[in-house]
């Protein structure tokens, strides 16, 4: 009985050794390593655009004080709904360029419906890509409207003062253009 048992141990271990012999043999073509980095790159592509504007902003380290702020205000569930949205997201270097200290007072928690406000300024309640902007005014999801331009010539969007500096920054609920100002509503000074 042992016997049997050796035999068939031995035969199956030989056609294990096989199989990886001839996958060893495999033609070069079928072992590149370029459609495996293609692959990666497409999916890493299409999770960044299955996260919410929230998670979008969050994997990029442009938006890290952006993301601090909208902690703070509590409206990471809000910006996580369904949307759709498309946020004007201030760059690091937007909310540097405050007045010193401001951020740091915005971010106290006796400020945040003060924080919340000046942050759904930034927010239209549609995805409207770079290239659907047009000139005219639009309802925030704070109510009053914010101010676009498109330069007809070089196809720069303005949202009131502010350049979009990197538009199209899609996501599962919307879409993000980065500013180069934090706006303020009309009612609000700092």
């Amino acid at each position: 009985m042992t016997t049997v048992f050796s035999k068939r141990l031995a035969m199956g271990l030989m056609g294990l050794g096989a199989i990886a012999v001839l996958g060893a043999c495999a033609p070069a073509e079928q072992t590149t390593e370029e459609p495996v980095a293609e692959e990666e790159m497409a999916m890493e592509e299409e999770s960044m655009a299955e996260g919410t504007v929230v998670e979008v902003a969050a994997g990029n380290e442009s938006f890290s004080t952006l993301v601090q702020a909208i902690e703070a205000a509590e409206l990471a569930e809000v910006l996580s709904a369904e949307g759709p949205y498309t946020v004007f997201a201030p760059t690091n270097e937007a909310f540097a360029a405050l007045p010193e200290g401001t951020l740091d007072q915005l971010l106290l928690p006796e400020n945040q419906d003060l924080l919340a406000q000046i942050l759904t300024y930034h927010v239209i309640p549609a995805e409207v890509p770079a290239a659907e902007v047009t000139t005219g005014s639009v309802a925030t999801v704070a109510g009053p409207e914010v101010d676009l331009a498109v330069d007809d010539a070089t196809g720069d969007v303005m949202v009131n003062n502010a350049m979009v500096i990197m538009p199209d920054v899609e996501a599962s609920n919307g879409v993000i253009h980065a500013i180069d100002q934090v706006l303020l509503p009309p009612d609000v000074a700092l």
